[in-house]
């Protein structure tokens, strides 16, 4: 048991969030967190985290225990970055014990001349926990998952503030990594991830030995991972064996359950309560009576399940009927900057579309996605052909809501656009995208991610418009206002264009994918399943390409041996002996490693460590081990560079 959360409750502004939460996270555990937006996970995660309390009801309550052996580490939505660093000196950071560690006893080599003991034991020691805890190792650890992570050389000595919110995940991402915490705390890991970047994430977690509790709205995500799903719903926790789509089919059943449990308690009560009342005020049955109430006071009731739940409601329309033909794009650029500073991402942008299709357009961070969906609508300036036919009417989703004033209430805004509209006609738009009483006149500014994206799509159901331009519009929704946008959308007779890094939203919307590039954008007049399928098909067809080239190289390395078998028996001879001694040499090294393993962990014991003379003795039978080996390697490598 790494970490075990006890009746955990919590209340804001006399508000109950949750209550009787039992959490317990064993080392082997890939927990997926789910619930509406609001319902307290990010708040749930926090107390796990000691970041803060939870309420306390009863004596007992409220525990949070943790092993001996935890190590934590947490990626929160908003990565902990010190922005004015660069990227190597915060991934140095995570290392700062054993640097320091180093810059001491490199203080301490200077006066070793001085043969006082107190130094030499001193310096012994640092030097030994230094070593043997991969001190030399440090920055090549650091390259090898910055580098796994996409990052490249040049961006090493960039400052952390450089880089865009889904490179700062990455960074936060290989800083837990470094950390190698035996339990990761990830709140939303793919937010801002590119599809690559998403499935590496997926590749490197699937192997890790940490235990997992992920906090995720990606379906595919949850369903690649984890291995048990807990979903906070009305204050209370339920956790569900298997993956996402193994708790959908439990969730159902268990509503299913409790529902006819609660049809037959119901019935129960009603026919109790019943007697009660036809039996209470009758001399000959009041003991009977009494009996049966005593029956329904100790009655433990079970909640009215949730089926019926009121949710948010989308229904995009649009009056005038488009033409056949929609947009066509044609030897278009992608360019970014302005004058001297003007820079082309990517050139030769072709595709049509039209009416009822719908485009699909993915790529890495920062590759042009969303400059692209400005171009299409003029708002950026660009080069080559971008036209759109006759009777098309537009509307754009910015994923940052930028379209929206922060000083406006919720009320307003729509009022500011639609002024026309009666208070009543707005109210009950907003109930359906379940924004109501007063939440209504809540300022923009302080509204959610995923309520300012509500008050957009509201926006998008009066614009009526029949193409629509969407720049994620999944980033910050919960799973079920996810399902009621995919609902919509699919039921949209007009045109879309939409950008994302959602899988499950790109199978189920998407008609047509354009996939932007370093090199160029290529146009897949197919679904996004059909996608996935040819670029797995390309990736084969890559390796057979490399295994072939790999089986040529034998080829070549065996017609090579087989020109030097016909060499001379002088030359044969010599060439036996060389790899006799090679051989002899590789596995003497191979010794010396065991030896020198042997003896560095003889240095950690206390009884060595304690003992000046014996841990003096140790070093240097472990100095002359080393010496040897490294008079074997340098035979070896002269060998081998003359072979």
């Amino acid at each position: 048991m790494l970490l075990k959360a006890v009746k955990i409750h919590k209340i804001y502004n006399g508000v109950k969030l949750f209550s009787d939460i039992d959490l317990q996270i064993e080392e082997t555990d890939r927990i997926g967190l789910i619930g509406a937006n609001g319902c307290g996970k990010s708040t749930l995660l926090k107390i796990l985290l000691g970041e803060i309390l939870p309420d306390h009801e009863q004596e007992q309550d409220g525990q949070i225990i943790r092993s001996a052996k935890i190590s934590v580490g947490y990626l929160a939505q908003s990565a902990a970055l010190d922005s004015s660093l660069t990227v190597w000196e915060e991934m140095r950071n995570v290392f700062s014990v054993l640097l320091n560690m180093q810059k001491r006893f490199q203080e301490l080599e200077q006066k070793l001349d001085s043969h006082q003991p107190e130094i030499l034991e001193e310096y012994d020691k640092l030097f030994s926990y230094f070593t043997l805890n991969g001190g030399y190792e440090i920055d090549v650890k650091i390259k090898t998952v910055l580098f796994g992570m996409g990052f490249t050389e040049k961006d090493l000595n960039r400052t952390v503030s450089q880089f865009s919110g889904g490179e700062k995940t990455r960074l936060a991402l290989c800083k837990l990594l470094l950390e190698s915490p035996n339990l990761l705390i990830l709140d939303e890991p793919t937010n801002h991830l590119d599809v690559e970047t998403i499935q590496w994430l997926e590749e490197y977690l699937s192997s890790a030995k940490s235990a997992l509790l992920i906090v995720s709205h990606d379906r595919y995500f949850l369903d690649k991972l984890c291995t048990s799903i807990c979903e906070i719903e009305n204050g209370k926790l339920t956790r569900f064996k298997g993956n996402y789509s193994a708790y959908t089919i439990l969730k159902e059943a268990a509503v299913e359950r409790q529902a006819k449990e609660y049809a037959l308690q119901q019935k129960e009560i009603a026919k109790l309560e019943d007697y009660v009342a036809r039996n209470m005020t009758r001399a000959s049955t009041a003991k009977s009576a009494k009996s049966r109430q005593k029956q329904l006071d100790k009655m433990e009731r079970i909640d009215k399940p949730v089926i019926m739940q009121k949710r948010a409601k989308l229904n995009f329309t649009y009056e005038i009927e488009p033409p056949l033909d929609v947009l066509e794009v044609r030897n278009a650029d992608i360019s970014v900057g302005e004058g001297n500073q003007r820079k082309t991402l990517i050139r030769n942008i072709e595709f049509t579309l039209r009416r009822g299709e719908k485009l699909g357009i993915i790529g890495a961070n920062g590759i042009g996605k969303s400059t692209l969906l400005k171009e299409i609508l003029s708002i950026l300036p660009h080069e080559g052909i971008i036209c759109f036919n006759k009777n098309i009417k537009t509307a754009y989703f910015d994923q940052e809501s930028a379209n929206l004033n922060p000083d406006n209430t919720v009320i307003e805004e729509l009022h500011d656009r639609f002024p026309a509209m009666l208070d009543g006609e707005i109210r009950d738009l907003l109930g359906q995208v379940r924004i109501t009483g007063e939440d209504v006149f809540k300022p923009i500014s302080a509204l959610s991610g995923g309520e300012r994206a509500k008050v957009c799509f509201v926006l998008l159901m009066l614009e009526h418009a029949n193409v629509m331009l969407l720049d994620e519009p999944t980033n910050h929704l919960d799973l079920p206002m996810k399902e009621v946008l995919e609902t919509a959308l699919s039921q949209y007779t007009g045109t879309l264009l939409f950008v994302s890094h959602d899988r499950y939203f790109l199978k189920k919307i998407a008609t047509q994918i354009l996939e932007l590039t370093p090199e160029k954008a290529i146009f897949y007049p197919c679904n996004f399943e059909r996608y996935l399928e040819l670029k797995a098909r390309q990736k084969a067809e890559e390796q057979e390409l490399f295994q072939a080239q790999q089986l040529e190289k034998a080829k070549q390395e065996k017609q090579t041996a087989t020109a030097i078998s016909h060499r001379s028996k002088a030359q044969r001879s010599a060439d036996a002996a060389k790899r006799n001694r090679i051989r002899e040499l590789e596995n003497q090294i191979e010794k010396l490693e065991v030896q020198i393993a042997d003896l560095e962990e003889k240095l950690s014991l206390p009884e060595i460590c304690s003992d000046y003379q014996k841990m003096q003795a140790v070093c240097s039978e472990l100095e002359q081990a080393k010496n040897q080996s490294e008079c074997c390697f340098a035979e070896l490598c002269e060998l081998e560079d003359s072979a």
